[in-house]
């Protein structure tokens, strides 16, 4: 896969984890991450800077050096994904909901046992 291709995927990923910023059910990190990968293999000056941001520069880079995840971000993601449950149980009902509850079940304790 060529350049362009990888130029494009970071910045359709970038896009979508800066709209997280300000909507909270869209996570920002795994979008930004997505984002410096492609751009690693694209334009690596902007995966550099990614990984330097203030803000989600610190948690992508426990991400990318230890696979670790923070105490609130795991709290914050099973608790998004439980309100996911919530929501679909409410809304749309049986037999949807088994699926958010599917997704809860397997990637919450996946979430919960990743490194600090």
């Amino acid at each position: 896969m060529g350049r362009p291709f990888w130029l494009a995927g970071g910045i359709v990923a970038f896009l979508l984890g800066s709209v997280g910023i300000a909507l909270p059910i869209l996570p920002t990190v795994p979008f930004y991450l997505l984002a410096a990968f492609c751009f690693a293999n694209s334009h690596p000056e902007w995966a550099r800077r990614l990984y330097e941001h203030p803000r989600y520069g610190p948690a992508m880079r426990d991400w990318r050096d230890r696979k670790a995840i923070g105490w609130k971000a795991k709290v914050s993601a099973i608790v998004a994904m439980s309100l996911g449950v919530a929501f679909t149980w409410a809304t749309i009902g049986w037999p949807w909901v088994w699926i958010s509850l599917a997704v809860l079940v397997t990637v919450g304790p996946w979430i919960w046992t990743r490194p600090e």
